[in-house]
């Protein structure tokens, strides 16, 4: 068995003169990021590798999801997750190292939420509307496979677990 966490960056702002990579999270994402933290500390979704895109808000989102977890999982930014399309990403999957087996990414639409709904082949339904609907900043796609080798992860081969947005959490409106 092998589970993908694919979280969306919390909400960034959109400062003037700044380029896109250079964007920092907005106060609204960094009141989300811990939250959906605390939230994978409390549902024991606990990756054993976290791969980040290298633009700001993801990485400002990882710094504040990362303390929240019981155990610190290993980090590296990958420059492949940033602007990638799903094909790209599921290569990025399916080259993950034998010994993770809960993997969290954490990049950006329209990549994440085309990849989700790619890889769905079944699961929660309720959730699967939801995602379909839209997948908003600090949205959180949880992914299971039935699989022994990453490599093995295919378009249609996972079962939705769940869905996550921080206002499913109480906190906020979706963005």
């Amino acid at each position: 068995m092998r589970r993908l966490l694919l979280l969306r960056h919390a909400k960034s702002n959109w400062p003037s003169g700044v380029a896109d990579r250079e964007r920092p999270l907005a106060a609204r994402g960094r009141e989300a990021a811990p939250l959906m933290g605390r939230y994978l500390a409390e549902e024991l979704l606990l990756p054993d590798l976290a791969l980040v895109s290298p633009a700001r808000r993801t990485v400002e989102t990882w710094e504040l999801v990362r303390p929240m977890l019981p155990e610190r999982p290993g980090s590296h930014l990958e420059p492949r997750i940033y602007e990638a399309k799903p094909e790209r990403l599921l290569q990025v999957v399916q080259e993950t190292e034998p010994q993770v087996r809960t993997l969290l990414m954490i990049g950006h639409n329209p990549g994440f939420e085309e990849l989700a709904a790619s890889l769905t082949g079944h699961g929660d339904r309720y959730a699967s509307a939801r995602m379909a609907q839209k997948y908003p900043t600090c949205g959180l796609a949880v992914l299971d496979f039935a699989v022994e080798d990453w490599r093995d992860v295919a378009v249609r081969g996972g079962r939705l677990d769940r869905f996550v947005t921080p206002a499913s959490l109480g906190e906020g409106p979706d963005e």
